[in-house]
């Protein structure tokens, strides 16, 4: 916060708008989102008051449609801070906003910060030089104080004494000054830059897209084209994949916002605004689209299965317990198949069982560690999901037995004649069982300890011993291919 003059004046009222200055959101939009998810009807509804220019019957038809929770939108705590200073010395605290009543009265209510509040009531829409009006009525011109953070706050700050931004709006103090109101204090937004962005789209899980790669490396394809159709898959797969991430964060809000660590993503917390991902969504799908054109034609069907897959665990499947996991490993599936297809590269059933099984094993270990920390929190279920805490264990059991059966998979291929066919001394090999059911029993390990991320393909990426058994991997198998040093049978 930044103040270029001396404290307030008491006995002059400080009114204070809502979206994007009182809170990092906007309440229309989180309304929006929320029928869109538990009422898409009412969605549809509102298109009626929309196309009259009726905006105060487009909020009340949204307000009225979606569970929305107002008490949970993140804050700008710095103004909060500020705000509870004034109340102390006595100022009365007024909250004037254009959004409606049903969500304003709520969210006022809990903070316990305002004498009184004005809002929309689904026939007067409160914005612009509505709210100069009223406000001009009830403390005359220059009368009060205004905090508020847009370009359509300019009418009601040319009426009021002084003018405190927040937000963006940040960028309007040249305007408001010409308009003859001085500005008393800043409070600037942080965050929204393309780290943020970056987070948003969560590009560091692009590492699980590696996997596309996968069929090269077992069919030992290792031409330029064949690499270079991998990676316009990873790209495109990468894109498509971001997108679905920002969808899910926006439908997930609530249940973000309740959760230890989601609370800080940027649209949970409001470092990214909602149109911002709104808009978002279709331009990654755009650059994923455009790739796929690249890709051959069955490739794009891989990456068509995925997209409907992922829009349909976004919505509905992730609800479903068990569903959810086994979408989650058929989605890991989908990555090795789409590197198959993309390279024209057959995926061979061995590799098919494997990564059915090892995958399943990663998925419940994604929800055992959710359901460790919410047993640390006191908690008996996620919100969202239908797993509780006391599903733990048998979550541990079913993820434990994937991963050996996966190892058992492996031990069977090894003993294979296609494997034969490409490693000359297949015998090293057998070094590789050890090795995989070592790591995958310690990621259950650290499961049971609550030390595991909940994404563990990310967790392996920052893992120094996952490197070193990778690292092991990839002499046993360049063992397997040449021998050590040239020396062929020392395993045979």
């Amino acid at each position: 916060m930044s103040e270029t003059r001396s404290g307030p004046d008491p006995a002059v009222p400080l009114v204070v708008d809502l979206d994007g200055t009182l809170i990092l959101s906007d309440l229309l939009d989180e309304s929006f989102l929320a029928a869109l998810k538990e009422n898409p009807s009412a969605v549809i509804g509102a298109v009626v008051p929309l196309l009259r220019g009726d905006k105060a019957g487009l909020k009340r038809r949204l307000a009225s449609a979606g569970a929305l929770d107002a008490t949970l939108v993140p804050l700008r705590a710095e103004l909060v801070g500020f705000l509870r200073e004034e109340k102390a010395k006595g100022r009365v605290l007024v909250l004037a906003t254009a959004s409606d009543r049903l969500l304003v009265e709520p969210l006022a209510a809990s903070l316990g910060l305002f004498d009184e509040f004005l809002a929309s009531d689904g026939i007067v829409n409160l914005g612009g030089e509505a709210k100069r009006k009223l406000l001009v009525e009830r403390w005359g011109e220059k009368g009060f104080d205004y905090a508020a953070d847009r370009r359509t706050d300019l009418p009601v700050f040319r009426s009021a004494r002084r003018a405190i931004l927040a937000g963006p709006g940040t960028s309007l103090r040249a305007e408001v000054e010409r308009a003859g109101t001085p500005v008393a204090a800043e409070f600037p937004d942080k965050g929204g830059g393309p780290r943020t962005v970056a987070k948003a789209i969560r590009v560091k899980q692009w590492v699980k897209n590696v996997l596309v790669f996968v069929p090269l490396v077992t069919g030992h394809v290792l031409g330029l084209a064949a690499l270079q159709a991998a990676l316009v898959a990873f790209v495109a797969l990468s894109l498509c994949a971001s997108a679905i991430y920002v969808l899910n964060d926006l439908m997930d809000l609530a249940a973000d916002r309740k959760h230890h660590k989601k609370k800080s993503r940027p649209f949970a917390s409001g470092a990214l605004s909602i149109r911002a991902g709104l808009a978002l969504v279709p331009l990654l799908l755009a650059g994923a689209a455009a790739l796929a054109l690249a890709l051959t034609p069955g490739a794009r069907v891989v990456l068509l299965v995925y997209l409907a897959t992922t829009t349909l665990y976004t919505f509905f499947l992730k609800r479903k317990v068990l569903v959810d996991v086994f979408t989650l490993a058929f989605l890991y599936t989908l990555r090795v198949l789409l590197g198959g297809a993309a390279t024209n590269v057959l995926v061979s059933p061995w590799l098919l069982a494997f990564s059915v099984f090892i995958f399943l094993s990663l998925a419940f270990v994604k929800r055992a560690s959710e359901l460790i920390a919410l047993k640390e929190q006191g908690r008996e279920g996620a919100s969202g999901r239908d797993w509780f805490i006391w599903d733990s264990l048998v979550v541990h059991v079913l993820g434990v037995a994937s991963a050996w059966l996966s190892g058992l998979v492996l031990a069977i291929y090894i003993n294979s004649d296609v494997v034969k066919k490409l490693y000359t001394h297949p015998g090293w090999l057998w070094l590789l069982v050890p090795a995989f059911l070592y790591w995958s029993s310690r990621v259950w390990v650290l499961v049971g300890r609550g030390s595991m991320d909940e994404d563990p393909i990310v967790f392996a990426t920052r893992d120094r011993i996952t490197w070193g058994i990778a690292l092991l991997t990839l002499g046993i198998l360049m063992m397997a291919s040449r021998g050590p040093f040239g020396i062929p049978g020392l395993m045979e």
